[in-house]
């Protein structure tokens, strides 16, 4: 390939309570304890509930697999030395957004000034992936593209069942409190860079904004870094499953480009349509039936999954991530992160139990 799609991922961790497994709000302590190994990997963000992990710019998957796992050791095992857990998922099963301190900072200060309780309200965990873009003309159009895809890779994602202590009937219910901020879900179809940033520049000349990270649409070329960010998913629990979304999202960039190099492109639909692709997603994960736009008809997930990843195909190998692109399957044959909070619960009739399933998928695979 003639550009190299560069790799960064933002995990966001819940930090928990050993005795109760409630969150905590010890983000500092994590931080603190961790100083010596992951001081430029690790961030504070609105919650003190929460630990965002950040790897470098990776040239490739397999970079990416190595860091992620390098990092995720480290930070359970400072987490342990805390007397602390770390977990994956989208929401944490019963905790009060109520009971959770926010953190400390002027930017934290001003979007709770500008949104009150939306904001407070706001105790979700998310994966963003950054993959590097050409330019950012070619990224808004791959941007455009690449609206489509968003509800299919957002169902394998799922891992928020559970909101203050209910089973709230959504495999993703992160994105409904996520929903109540301005400025989210799937973004609108710009012509051009330079529309965007017009579009942009209105929101800051009539103070709406103070700058373009206030812009938090389900994927957003990145206002500061030459990257297109994907920032729908759900925290994963494996560490398998962060790299298999990561895989598939640079494969799309990288085959939307070829495309585009080809002088050739993939239909683009109304973001009025791929909102009820991402309601399903929402609604029922990788059990959802999706709209098939072309053919008019609704579909069982599985069968546009298929068709995505034969859509990739060929540039797969190019970008050596066949392996952890078909990892797919195995979370259509196990279950989502929702599905197997979903299945503990039925087994258990205890969110605290879920919590300790949470906590031990997170850990899997990682010596510490």
């Amino acid at each position: 390939m003639n550009h190299t799609f560069t790799i960064g991922i933002e995990e966001e961790y819940q930090i928990i309570d050993v005795e109760t497994r409630n969150l905590v709000s010890h983000v500092s302590k994590i931080i603190e304890g961790g100083k010596a190994v992951l001081s430029e990997n690790l961030k504070h963000e609105m919650h003190e509930s929460m630990v965002e992990m950040e790897t470098g710019i990776c040239q490739n998957i397999k970079q990416a697999r190595q860091e992620l796992t390098d990092l995720r050791r480290h930070l359970i095992k400072t987490a342990h030395e805390q007397n602390l857990r770390v977990s994956g998922g989208g929401t944490h099963p019963f905790s009060n957004w109520e009971t959770n301190t926010i953190t400390k900072h002027d930017r934290y200060d001003k979007i709770v000034d500008d949104m009150g309780d939306v904001a407070r309200g706001n105790l979700i965990f998310g994966l963003h992936v950054h993959v590097g873009i050409p330019n950012r003309e070619e990224g808004v159009k791959i941007q455009n593209v690449m609206r489509y895809f968003l509800p299919h890779v957002y169902a394998l994602s799922t891992n928020s069942p559970f909101w203050i202590g209910r089973n709230t009937g959504f495999k993703s219910y992160r994105q409904e409190i996520f929903v109540k901020f301005p400025r989210t879900g799937i973004p609108s179809f710009f012509n051009s860079a330079a529309e965007f940033d017009s579009y942009v520049d209105l929101l800051v000349k009539t103070k709406t904004i103070d700058n373009a990270k206030k812009i938090w649409w389900d994927l957003r070329v990145h206002p500061f870094y030459p990257t297109i960010e994907f920032r729908i998913c759900d925290m994963p629990m494996r560490l398998d499953e962060t790299v298999c979304l990561a895989a598939i999202m640079q494969c799309l960039v990288a085959k939307i480009h070829k495309l585009h190099q080809q002088n050739l492109s993939f239909r683009s639909y109304r973001r009025l349509l791929l909102n009820e692709n991402k309601w399903r997603a929402a609604k029922d994960g990788i059990n959802a039936r999706l709209i098939d736009f072309g053919k008019e008809e609704e579909i069982p997930y599985v069968d546009l999954l298929k068709e995505l990843l034969e859509f990739i195909d060929d540039v797969v190998d190019e970008l050596d991530c066949r392996c952890e692109v078909e990892y797919a399957w195995e979370i259509m044959k196990n279950g989502s992160g929702a599905d197997r909070q979903l299945r503990i619960y039925k087994e258990t009739g205890s969110l605290e139990k879920v919590v300790d399933y949470m906590i031990t998928e997170t850990e899997y695979g990682i010596n510490f």
